[in-house]
């Protein structure tokens, strides 16, 4: 992030970030997760929580040290260089403990939240299934009560963690009769007996962070880890939108950067035809291309990160958390193909770590939601937010605004109607919309 945003605090954070990145994580530990060598690096995530690096944004009496999504981002971003899957295991604390800390208990804030930022529990998220992907309120897995325990059966896939967290936090149908978003809870549900890992993955890239697929057969999972309300856990995943795609968008970033910073060094060096490649426009403007796009998915970012730091709307936080993760992942993609097509034939081996970073970009467009539904959420909270804008237009024009019989202020004044300023804008039959 451009440092004319961050205050000093800010900065010495980010700054104990890269130390972190520099000192505690080993090349090697990149190459063996990369050569699936490694299931699953506790110790990676142990590390960042003896620095206090783990969930920034929660109260300190629960781990963490009070920040906000402004600070969060910094941290993820910083990570992000070192590639998706430790990137992810390191937000995963803060995408469950957002969970936790909204809507569970005290009780399992100071079971779950507090060991799990102090290095002492892992965690993971299951939420997609086998038979459902992008429709989460599809999910079949069941959890049945039966007096002060729910039984737990179904299966998750795609559950990064699967291989080494000790808790899950898993959505279940608790109501079959119900409609579909409104028969759904959330649990933290304990690895152990009832609890298999089936099948793990082999990945195109993202490896090494024990990604697999979970089977519950008859889990007995106890009441008090029901999270939120029974039957209420589309609030609890409307919400978790926020954490996923903002840290998807600043590992996302993290990449770009990586890969940018690889792709200057190379074309300063490199020469051809007797001068450094960065002489020829064909490769320069490739990397003004991609400084551009990074500097735009800053700007995006943090402006999300502000928005839900000051307690906007949520539905404009999760459209701008949409655009944020869409924008931020497609940028880190054409970066790194930007990068690998400056660096040529050699970009395409493993001597630079472009065609790492490549493969791990790669999955950022389809988890946690995949771009295209990104899509769909940008596109529905835009078109509720001008049906709102024309409403309240229209009570303008009618002269109905102004404060309320109790006092209240008036909403935002509306916007100039634009649509009006051509010069045939009243021509007679010829708006003709059905």
């Amino acid at each position: 992030m451009h440092d004319h945003l961050l205050t000093a605090e800010q900065k010495a954070l980010r700054d104990e970030v890269r130390a972190f990145v520099r000192e505690d994580v080993p090349r090697q530990l990149l190459l063996d997760m990369d050569a699936d060598k490694v299931r699953y690096p506790r110790e990676y995530v142990e590390k960042a929580a003896a620095r206090h690096l783990l969930g920034l944004r929660f109260p300190k009496e629960y781990g963490g040290r009070g920040l906000g999504w402004t600070s969060e981002i910094l941290a993820i971003e910083e990570v992000g260089i070192l590639g998706t899957s430790l990137g992810c295991l390191y937000s995963l604390p803060s995408i469950i403990g957002e969970a936790i800390h909204r809507f569970g208990t005290e009780d399992q804030k100071r079971r779950y939240l507090l060991p799990t930022l102090q290095g002492q529990l892992t965690t993971a998220e299951a939420l997609t299934e086998p038979r459902g992907g992008s429709d989460f309120f599809g999910t079949a897995t069941e959890a049945r009560r039966e007096g002060d325990t729910f039984i737990l059966n179904g299966q998750k896939r795609f559950v990064v963690g699967a291989e080494g967290a000790d808790y899950f936090l898993v959505y279940a149908r608790t109501d079959p009769d119900a409609p579909p978003h409104k028969g759904i809870s959330a649990f933290l549900v304990d690895r152990g007996p009832g609890v298999e890992v089936a099948h793990v993955y082999g990945l195109m890239g993202t490896r090494g962070g024990g990604t697999g697929r979970l089977v519950f057969r008859n889990a007995r999972v106890p009441a008090e880890n029901l999270v939120g309300k029974l039957n209420g856990a589309a609030e609890v995943f409307y919400r978790m939108m926020v954490p996923e795609r903002m840290t998807s968008a600043s590992g996302a970033v993290g990449m770009a950067k990586a890969a940018l910073d690889v792709a200057t060094r190379y074309a300063t060096r490199r020469k051809a035809f007797g001068q450094a490649i960065r002489e020829y426009e064909a490769v320069s403007f490739k990397l003004a291309d991609s400084l551009t796009l990074i500097d735009a998915a800053h700007a995006l970012l943090w402006s999300t990160a502000v928005a839900d730091d000051s307690g906007a709307d949520p539905r404009f936080v999760r459209r701008l958390v949409s655009e944020a993760k869409k924008f931020c992942t497609e940028t880190a993609w054409t970066v790194v193909n930007h990068a690998m097509q400056v660096l040529g034939g050699i970009g395409y081996t493993n001597v630079y770590p472009v065609e790492r970073l490549l493969r791990d970009t790669r999955l950022i467009m389809i988890w946690t939601g995949t771009n295209e539904i990104m899509d769909l959420i940008i596109q529905h909270e835009w078109f509720l937010e001008k049906e709102a804008e024309w409403a309240a237009a229209g009570k303008a024009a009618a002269g109905t605004t102004g404060r309320s019989e109790a006092g209240a202020a008036p909403g935002p004044v509306p916007v100039r109607d634009i649509e009006a300023d051509a010069e045939n804008a009243e021509a007679e039959g010829e708006k003709i919309y059905e």
